[in-house]
């Protein structure tokens, strides 16, 4: 069996950022699900959060992102987030990336509840494109060694540490067992499990999944971030319009052409996202209507076009002029705050487990992720993650984050699988959109975790992709229906219309552990 310092599961920023600085302290395997590029970095249009422009500072930064956490933010995650992010910054310049500019200086964006500009792009909307870009290219050109079209079908823990995996191939539907010293998770989120989502195909909840199976801790599962602006057109897919948009003074408005943002927030249409996704749930449920209207048309065209010309250009590819005509948009699955737990080393419970990106949970987002977080959060745990691996496995002590959690395992459900329909992808995706989606109720929930709890006695093993990615979704998503149900409360992006206040008793964690 072959064996490596580092296996890396991932090829989004978190496995290629974590990689490339791996590589200097050891052999490196990068199993990827797909092709390459095949992730959610390279539709991130936004960009990256950091405090470098003048009057920011990282201790705003780190004010705003707790804000928007809704009281749940991890005290020294955010602070470790905040504080690093300039250098990190720094790294991907150095890496190639090419950050658009000012007058040779770093431009610098606005998006919902930040208090002022300190998101930095690339391409206008295209920045998680150029960092895939580049980081792929130098991955490729390394001594890296990609293995591409592998899924990880099982995780190795012995004697409370890591050994090794297996891995699927889904081209010669063969499984190969690979030892590691570090096992790396960078599987990215789980918005595939939605109905309506801005995530690739590839995004499935696998890490989570298979990380709980293996007995790992996973955190705030019931979390979950829905973009308030997902274009909403007749024949298009669903494609995201990025937040940036209203930070260059896009207005949302009704199908009467008001802008009703204020009615809601103070800050209007740069109210965090939970706020903005739920504000237009209610109007489209007030009006009989699918979506609300994203308006730009009072900006001038040509820096509508400049700034945003993916969103631009898509938009025009399916005959909306965005610059002459209002862009249709509802809220889609975004991005998971929970995940494996880690510490501020992405440190799991298991030795060697580690985690990195959306799959991973620092504690940094808390209840709801500011906007343009998430790429700088995996960049600055990646590069503490790998610090972390330069000591061995066997000397590593333990330093757990200093948080109120509560611990929990997911009921034994009597149910019996013959009533219920037959587990598939698109019936999950169906039931967790209903059951599990942006507002939620008691009953709504515990019928998802019967659901989802008779599913998983059902399905036999996993003998090809889309197995595998059911069997993942399966777990992955009543972990996800079970704490929500738990939380009696609604925080941040865990909305309960049956209890829609957030209560003092819940300031705190859910921990579930198999």
């Amino acid at each position: 069996m072959r064996s490596f310092d580092y296996i890396i599961v991932g090829s989004g920023i978190a496995g290629l950022y974590t990689a490339l600085l791996a590589r200097e302290l050891g052999s490196v395997l990068l199993v990827t699900k797909g092709n390459l590029e095949e992730c959610n970095t390279k539709y991130a249009q936004g960009g990256i959060a950091a405090a470098i422009g003048p009057g920011d500072s990282p201790e705003l930064h780190r004010k705003d992102t707790e804000a928007a956490g809704g009281a749940l933010s991890d005290p020294e995650s955010t602070q470790i987030l905040t504080h690093d992010a300039a250098e990190r910054i720094g790294d991907l310049i150095r890496f190639g990336v090419p950050f658009d500019t000012i007058d040779g200086e770093i431009a610098l964006a606005r998006e919902g509840a930040h208090s002022v500009a300190r998101i930095v792009h690339a391409g206008g909307d295209a920045t998680g494109q150029h960092i895939e870009v580049a980081l792929a290219g130098l991955a490729q050109n390394s001594d890296v060694e990609l293995r591409e079209y592998g899924l990880l079908a099982d995780i190795h823990v012995e004697d409370g540490a890591v050994a090794g995996v297996s891995v699927f191939d889904s081209r010669t539907v063969t499984i190969e067992k690979t030892g590691c010293r570090n096992l790396v998770l960078a599987t990215g989120g789980a918005g595939r499990l939605f109905k309506l989502t801005t995530n690739s195909e590839v995004v499935t909840g696998d890490g989570v999944a298979l990380a709980y199976c293996a007995g790992a801790e996973v955190m705030d599962m019931e979390f979950f971030q829905f973009h308030p602006t997902a274009l909403r057109l007749p024949g298009a897919p669903v494609f995201l319009i990025s937040e940036a948009v209203r930070g260059e003074g896009g207005i949302l408005r009704d199908e009467a052409g008001r802008a009703f943002m204020g009615d809601y927030s103070d800050q209007a249409d740069l109210a965090p996202r939970d706020i903005v996704a739920r504000s237009i749930v209610a109007m489209m449920r007030a009006q009989g209507t699918d979506h609300v209207n994203l308006d730009v048309r009072h900006l001038p065209a040509s820096r509508v076009a400049t700034r945003f010309p993916q969103i631009s250009r898509f938009c025009l590819d399916h005959g909306l002029d965005i610059t002459k005509s209002p862009i249709p948009v509802a809220p889609a699955a975004h991005y998971m705050m929970g995940g494996v737990k880690v510490n501020s080393w992405g440190e799991s419970n298991i030795k060697g487990l580690l985690a990195a990106g959306e799959v991973a949970c620092t504690g940094a987002h808390g209840a709801n992720r500011l906007a343009s977080n998430s790429l700088m959060e995996t960049l600055v745990f990646g590069k503490r993650l790998v610090d972390r691996t330069a000591t061995p496995v066997e000397e590593r002590v333990s330093e757990p984050v200093q948080r109120r959690e509560e611990m929990a395992r997911m009921p034994a459900r009597e149910v019996s699988p013959d009533r219920y329909p037959s587990p598939s992808l698109g019936a999950l995706q169906q039931l967790v959109w209903d059951r599990v989606g942006i507002e939620r109720t008691g009953d709504e929930l515990a019928e998802a975790a019967n659901t989802l709890a008779a599913w998983e006695m059902a399905l036999p093993k996993p003998s090809d992709r889309p197995s595998h990615d059911l069997r993942n979704a399966v777990m992955t998503a009543r972990l996800m229906a079970e704490a929500a149900l738990n939380r009696t409360e609604s925080r941040g992006a865990h909305f309960r219309s049956d209890y829609p206040d957030p209560s003092p008793e819940w300031l705190k964690h859910v921990v579930y552990v198999r």
